[in-house]
């Protein structure tokens, strides 16, 4: 039996195909697995199954796929806001201590006082991108190659800490799906 990684991924190819191929012929029956299946944010960044099911909404003329296929999106996108979430409920730091116990810890002993650390302005957003497919074809395998070089021109890259190679491969496929007009962005 596979797991669910690779049976999403799976259905991610076979949506792939059928926009290929112009036909979403069986699309409903991908689509209804895939929203039987309990979906994590893990297994969308991992398998970039939301790419391909609205690459399918985008062509598709099946006013029932399109439906289903905004459902799908709708309730991933809640995935992530429900992440991104928790992830400033942490930045705030929820499980800080209230100023009265803060302060009267203080009045026992002034000598624990912590200076006041500056505030810097929030920066901003950093968002991550789901890992790049690997590719298999020369041709793209060398356009990776150029644009990792050009990216690594007067080591910009490294006082930013940017991982040049990866960068690369988003890039590579950021021009591919625009070409096939697939880009989800």
């Amino acid at each position: 039996m596979m797991g669910k990684e690779e049976e999403i991924a799976r259905i991610a190819r076979r949506l792939d195909k059928m926009v290929t191929k112009k036909s979403a012929e069986g699309a409903m029956d991908l689509l209804r697995e895939l929203k039987a299946m309990p979906v994590t944010l893990h297994l969308l960044q991992s398998t970039r199954v939301g790419m391909s099911v609205n690459a399918l909404r985008k062509q598709s003329s099946d006013e029932e796929v399109v439906t289903l296929a905004k459902s799908l999106i709708k309730s991933w996108k809640k995935l992530l806001d429900a992440s991104d979430a928790k992830a400033r409920e942490r930045r705030r730091g929820g499980s800080l201590p209230t100023s009265s116990s803060k302060e009267a810890s203080e009045a026992q002993d002034p000598s624990h006082k912590r200076p006041e650390l500056p505030r810097t302005p929030s920066t901003p957003r950093i968002t991550t991108f789901p890992p790049v497919p690997v590719t298999c074809d020369a041709v793209r395998t060398k356009c990776r190659e150029m644009l990792t070089a050009a990216l690594q021109t007067d080591h910009d890259h490294v006082a930013i800490g940017a991982d040049c190679e990866c960068l690369a491969g988003q890039i590579e496929e950021y021009i591919l799906c625009m070409g096939a007009g697939r880009w989800v962005g």
